[in-house]
Parts: C-alpha cells; sequence; structure tokens
C-alpha cells in the first residue's frame, strides 16, 4: 500500500499543561474527520509530518503532539514534572481542549506503552487502538536492549555504545548512562545523549539505514530523546508493578485492537506482543516476517495503512 498524501495542517498550537511544561499540538486533515490521536515514540521522539501519511487525509481529524520535554513542546529535554501519568494526563487535556468526544488511539513503541496507559486509564473515550512494535517497559525489556541480548545480534554498533561508559560502570548501563546525561558538563551529556541515540538507531530497521542513524546522531534530537529515555527507563515508568499493561487489560478489552510487530524487532522482541495478545485474544495480531521495528517498513507499513482505512468506518 502506497503512503497517503501528506495532510495540510489546518490548526497549531502550544498548549499549557503545567506551571512549566508547554506542548506543541497540531492538527490536519479534514476538520470533521474521525479523530485520531498519534502518540510517539521515545518517550522524547517528537512528532514527524511523515507520520501523517499513515492517514487518509479525507477521513480523518489527526491530531499530534510532541511530548513534554521534546520537538517543539518547552522547556527542551526538561525531566521534571515529566512522567507517564503526566503525559495520560496531557492526552485528556488536548481532548477537551478540542472537544473531541471519543477518538481512536495510534500509538507505536513507546508511543504504544503510552496509548495502553491512556486507554487503560480512560477507556471510555476510546474508539480503536492501533499499535505497533509493543514495548510494555518492563525491566526484562530494558535489560535485553539495554545491557545484553540486542547486543548480540549488533556487536559493532554495541562496542560504540559502550565508549562513554567506563568498565567498572559497565554492569549496570542504564545507571551509569543516567549519570552521564543528568551531568552538569554539557560536553559530557551530548556525548552520551549521541551514543545512547545512535545505538536505537542502528538497530531499529531490519537493514541499517545510514540516514536514520546520522539523523540519530543529531545533538539536539539525541539530548532529548537520550535524557527524556533514560529518565522513563530508571524509574521503570512510573508503573506500580512489572507487569501493568498487561494486567490491566481487561479495561480495555471489549475496544477493537490491532498489534503489529516486525519479526526481527531488535529494540522490542516480537515476544512483547506475543504475550499482550495471549492476555488479550480479543485483539488482531500481525507479526510481520520481513520487518525489524521500524514504522516505516514495507510491511508493517501496508498493516498500519490497512488498519487506518477499516477503523476509519467504525
Amino acid at each position: 500500500m502506497n503512503l497517503y498524501p501528506t495532510a495540510e495542517l489546518f490548526n497549531a498550537f502550544q498548549l499549557p499543561v503545567s506551571d512549566i511544561h508547554s506542548i506543541y499540538v497540531e492538527e490536519s486533515g479534514n476538520k470533521n474527520g474521525k479523530p485520531v490521536i498519534f502518540l510517539h515514540g521515545g518517550p522524547g521522539g517528537g512528532i514527524d509530518s511523515s507520520y501523517r501519511q499513515y492517514f487518509d487525509p479525507e477521513k480523518w481529524r489527526i491530531i499530534m503532539f510532541d511530548q513534554r520535554g521534546c520537538g517543539k513542546s518547552t522547556p527542551f529535554a526538561e525531566l521534571n514534572e515529566n512522567t507517564t501519568w503526566d503525559l495520560v494526563g496531557d492526552i485528556e487535556k488536548i481532548r477537551k481542549h478540542l472537544g473531541v468526544e471519543s477518538w481512536v488511539v495510534f500509538g507505536g513503541s513507546w508511543g504504544s506503552t503510552l496509548s495502553l496507559a491512556y486507554s487503560q486509564t480512560h477507556p471510555s473515550v476510546c474508539k480503536a487502538l492501533i499499535l505497533r512494535g509493543i514495548f510494555l517497559l518492563r525491566k526484562k525489556e530494558i535489560h535485553w536492549f539495554y545491557q545484553e541480548g540486542a547486543s548480540k545480534i549488533f556487536p559493532d554498533a554495541w562496542e560504540k555504545f559502550l565508549e562513554p561508559i567506563p568498565k567498572a560502570k559497565q554492569h549496570n548501563l542504564l545507571k551509569a548512562y543516567y549519570e552521564l546525561l543528568t551531568h552538569e558538563d554539557s560536553a559530557k551529556r551530548i556525548e552520551a545523549a549521541k551514543a545512547w541515540s545512535v545505538w536505537e538507531g542502528s538497530t531499529v530497521k531490519l537493514i541499517q539505514n545510514k540516514a536514520l542513524i546520522e539523523h540519530s546522531s543529531d545533538s539536539k534530537f539525541a539530548e532529548a530523546f537520550s535524557r527524556i529515555e533514560c529518565h522513563y527507563f530508571t524509574n521503570n515508568g512510573w508503573f506500580d508493578t512489572e507487569n501493568y499493561l498487561i494486567e490491566n487489560v481487561d479495561k480495555i478489552r471489549h475496544i477493537p485492537a490491532v498489534i503489529v510487530h516486525g519479526r526481527y524487532d531488535v529494540v522490542c522482541p516480537v515476544e512483547n506482543a506475543w504475550e499482550l495478545h495471549k492476555a488479550w485474544p480479543e485483539s488482531d495480531l500481525h507479526i510481520i516476517p520481513d520487518s525489524g521495528h521500524a514504522m516505516s517498513e514495507e510491511g508493517i507499513k501496508d498493516k498500519l495503512i490497512e488498519y487506518t482505512d477499516k477503523f476509519s468506518k467504525l
């Protein structure tokens, strides 16, 4: 399936959501179309105009925003008042500000985490869920990607990820990176941020993409992306239990949902999608045989568009 033409913006604004945070929100597509809220990855990844292309601009009212501390939201790379539950509250603030009664929720990677947390908190306003590259923010997932697991598949990229961390601290890389990413020395922060971001950029696709790796090494992007990710992962997403999102699936069991996941996803192993679907058999599960983690990979892209077309008729 081809991507849709990029929907034209018809509204963009800053929404104050706390004493210190303001978030950038934009709307595109059809003002009278079916509302969908797009939840980006990271956390700290920000939105991009290309994300609008997964939705028919004649059928959808596409609502996107930069989560706290990233993209055009301010203050940049700020960690204070920046938690999963703050973001869940922000999504509700956006819905009420725009006068949306209910909407479809679309999220991939960290966006799938946030989609689940939001829909489990506010199930009555969610018409359907489109989830990609499932991330449940459990210790085993963090250990796989940031300590041992993915390292065995991308040893060349892993070697570069280890470079900023002294050998004596490599037994707990998440902790060591957090120390650097919150360091008062900006040079140390940026060096660590780039290494963290490039590691993900190097592993996100089945076939490595040089342009994506270069984008990951951009200092400004990397600082927000890496600091905010590490902040969330260090704090276990502020979830009360290790399996919180699976344990609370009863709250959304009745909501139409699709789970799309690449078979060879190294960032978020397909086991995550499998375990979520086993707890939630009412969901549609599609494991894409020739894909990694990125939503732009052909098989994932096609399946996501198939479901945005399907759910536009709900």
